[in-house]
């Protein structure tokens, strides 16, 4: 059963507007329109996928973001759903993978296993677009509440992340840094690297450590 804080969050973030980094993903496709969607929550990147044409394989950990979602997009034949995990789900082939604000997640001893599942799913050319959790971020020190939220917490640096996008042609990598209040009313320190890049074509795909 999901927290009190996790069921506001999704509540703050079923109809939240689209990033500009997935308005521009988006853009930027050239080939099928089939897109996965890491950690879906309550379904909002969903929604801006399925109005732009997209079919989409869509996954949360969250019992409670799978059931939302399950109503949401009740009857869609073209959005498939699965509770599952960065490692349990079965990556189809796309040529578009969305993770934002998601793979904060995934275990740090999974990750390359995870990262290596993600960019052998992504056709040649296809697009990434996600965010990884920098250092400064609230949720990377010690007055994050990992009993109310998630326990897991990925933080990567910049060069960690430049070693991991190697297999890509990075179109835009930015680094935002500011304070707030967080989706659930609580304050947040942001410390965020957003990403959009594009799959080479014919390299290996493998995961490495800065």
């Amino acid at each position: 059963m999901p927290s009190e804080e996790i069921s506001k969050y999704f509540e703050a973030t079923e109809f939240r507007g689209t990033r500009d980094d997935l308005k521009l993903g988006v853009s930027l496709v050239d080939g099928p329109r089939t897109a996965i969607d890491c950690g879906c929550g309550a379904g909002s990147d969903i929604a801006f996928l399925r109005a732009n044409g997209f079919a989409v394989h869509a996954f949360d950990i969250e019992p409670e973001a799978i059931s939302i979602c399950h109503h949401r997009f009740r009857g869609d034949d073209n959005v498939s759903l699965s509770q599952d995990s960065f490692n349990t789900f079965h990556y189809p082939r796309a040529s578009l993978v969305v993770a934002d604000a998601s793979l904060f997640f995934c275990p740090q001893d999974e990750f390359a296993d995870v990262w290596e599942k993600i960019c052998s799913a992504l056709l040649p050319g296809g697009i990434f677009v996600g965010s990884f959790l920098g250092p400064e971020d609230t949720m990377a020190g010690p007055g994050y509440d990992r009993s109310a939220f998630w326990p897991n917490v990925l933080v990567a640096t910049e060069n960690m992340v430049r070693q991991w996008l190697k297999p890509f042609e990075v179109i835009s990598l930015n680094e935002h840094r500011q304070s707030g209040t967080a989706p659930g009313g609580t304050h947040q320190r942001w410390h965020i690297y957003s990403v959009v890049a594009r799959k080479k074509f014919n390299k290996a795909m493998h995961a490495t450590s800065a």
